[in-house]
């Protein structure tokens, strides 16, 4: 396996919208490929703190790297948690951080979960699990003992699959002979539940299945529905979210749930459209075509603005 290439979207954007100041408390709830984790860190200084979430663990010993890589005397406090963002209310209140100033969700995955084995891509045939962390179900769990209908549906919310029925019709087919364990057969799967001109597109005829399992398999909606609305509650007055997304279904839970704060008081919207990419960064890393940035800014008429971080200014900590 080659190096690993890693591009973090919308990263000039993010750092201007989100205008870090030295001294903030700043919650990277997506690690990720560290990019992002890494800008942010720099930002930040004596009596600053970072918070670095995610799911997967080797994510987050990218994020102590990048950390014990900064070797400024008035580096910032740094927490790398292993946990789900779902769980962001209950990790700030472990950490006895409240509130915090800004807040970034990047709900891409990086290039490295692309080539963790763990069938997030169909371009290599490996196990189908999909999961971003470790144990629960798998997606060869789910397409080899849900009924017809019930994959269907997945296909259809999660995915957007216009073929969702005879997609899993095939899958079905294919069951019978033999277990669908690797993205090789699922893809094979695919294909012969689709028209022959669907496969002759520039996407991956599999490309919907493949999103709409990672979804299920991690319960990507309901993580980010509780991971949007935990971030809100622990914004300082003047703070701000940022939310990167990458296709229709994540960006309108985003785009619904920050207009339902903005429309209750709680804040505003930075821009009213979602932010995108520049033509130049689509042309260095077309991962970033359907990315889409919104930011919220919460209403500075709140009471309660300072940080009430206790933590020392060099401890790396570990939950």
């Amino acid at each position: 396996m080659g190096k690993v290439r890693h591009d973090s979207v919308l990263m000039n954007e993010v750092f201007a919208t989100l205008a870090v100041r030295p001294s903030d408390i700043v919650v990277d709830a997506t690690i990720g490929g560290a990019g992002h984790f890494a800008t942010l860190l720099a930002a930040l200084g004596e009596g600053g703190g970072i918070v670095g979430i995610d799911a997967d663990t080797a994510a987050v010993e990218r994020g102590r790297m990048a950390y014990a890589l900064d070797r400024r005397p008035e580096r910032p406090v740094a927490h790398l948690v292993n946990d789900n963002f779902r769980n962001l209310a209950r990790i700030l209140e472990r950490l006895g951080i409240a509130p915090v100033d800004k807040i970034l969700f990047d709900l891409g995955w990086s290039g490295y979960q692309i080539v963790s084995s763990r069938g997030f891509s169909f371009k290599n045939d490996e196990p189908l699990l999909m999961m971003y962390g470790d144990g629960g179900v798998t997606a060869a769990d789910i397409v080899n003992s849900s009924s017809e209908a019930v994959l269907a549906n997945i296909l259809f919310k999660y995915g957007e699959e216009r073929f969702a029925r005879s997609i899993a019709r095939s899958i079905i087919v294919a069951r019978t002979r033999e277990r669908i364990l690797t993205t090789g057969a699922l893809v094979t799967a695919v294909i012969a539940g689709t028209p022959r001109w669907y496969q002759k597109r520039r996407i991956h005829p599999a490309t919907k299945t493949f999103q709409a399992l990672r979804i299920v398999v991690n319960d990507e909606i309901e993580s980010l529905r509780e991971g949007l609305m935990a971030a809100l509650s622990a914004l300082a007055p003047g703070g701000r979210l940022a939310v990167i997304s990458f296709h229709s279904i994540e960006d309108r839970i985003v785009k619904t749930i920050l207009r339902d704060a903005a429309n209750a008081g709680s804040g505003s919207l930075v821009s009213k459209k979602p932010i995108t990419p520049s033509r130049a960064e689509i042309h260095a890393n077309r991962r970033a075509r359907s990315a889409k940035l919104r930011v919220f800014e919460r209403s500075t008429t709140e009471p309660g603005s300072e940080s009430t971080s206790q933590t020392s200014p060099y401890m790396l900590s570990y939950v």
